[in-house]
């Protein structure tokens, strides 16, 4: 099991889903976690709840397509717990399942805003600091859907073919510096958002989701958590610029 005693490490869309199981283990392994999420309370309970049991945690909100809110997750970070070890940026959103032609620009735009341009103000706020502490880790959230085709979610599949992208060139950028820069790709993981997508589908659509993969199930939190937990820790120290799939087979 990877330790992870001593590391500070920032997890953002900590409120729900992938986010919440990650920052929970994260803690239960040793770190001090940042639960950070637009979701304030959420996170709040979270850490509350995780002082009183002896872990390392507080809350922080932040809308990370904000590049001023990004900034002051950051400087609290820093002034709660010194230097940065790992940022995981897991926030993210969905858009109703559509076709391309049928998508509102702004649907389009709010994928951008938050699934690219949040992981962007995030590396541009941890980069630095990594630089002057000569080490560091960025564990992009993205999906299966950012290395393959996604029909009908077209928008988000866009931005996180630019998490992917985004990452090997960062990855390849800052290895001399010892800043290691790596992705986690799953593929449909039973969360409240993909709960969501599947609640707006026919029942058919629905069975067709679940069973898109050879394992024929949806994937759990604890399952990606357990991986990001993995990346999280020095055991990982020679891989970087990699996306890590969590499909079921789906890709094989």
């Amino acid at each position: 099991m990877a330790d992870l005693s001593g590391k500070h490490i920032i997890v953002t869309g900590a409120a729900s889903g992938i986010g919440a199981a990650t920052a929970r283990l994260l803690m239960q392994r040793g770190a001090t976690v940042a639960f950070a999420d637009i979701h304030y309370s959420a996170c709040q309970e979270a850490a509350n709840k995780a002082l009183k049991n002896g872990y390392k945690a507080y809350a922080v909100a932040v809308d990370v397509s904000n590049k001023k809110q990004v900034a002051a997750l950051f400087k609290q970070a820093i002034d709660a717990a010194g230097n940065i070890d790992i940022v995981v940026n897991n926030a993210g959103i969905d858009h109703q399942p559509a076709a391309l032609h049928e998508i509102d620009d702004q649907v389009f735009l709010n994928n951008i805003n938050v699934n690219l341009t949040g992981v962007w103000y995030c590396m541009k706020q941890a980069l630095p600091l990594m630089l002057s502490a000569g080490k560091g880790h960025i564990i992009n959230i993205a999906s299966v859907a950012g290395l393959r085709s996604a029909p009908s979610a077209s928008a988000y599949s866009a931005a996180k073919h630019g998490v992917v992208g985004l990452s090997k060139s960062a990855a390849a950028e800052y290895a001399r510096a010892n800043i290691r820069v790596n992705v986690v790709c799953p593929s449909f993981i039973d969360t409240p958002m993909v709960q969501g997508i599947l609640k707006q589908l026919p029942e058919k659509q629905q069975r067709n989701i679940v069973g898109a993969n050879p394992m024929k199930r949806l994937g759990t939190e604890q399952e990606v958590a357990v991986a990001i937990a993995w990346l999280c820790s020095d055991e990982s120290s020679f891989m970087t610029g990699h996306s890590m799939v969590l499909d079921g087979g789906m890709l094989a």
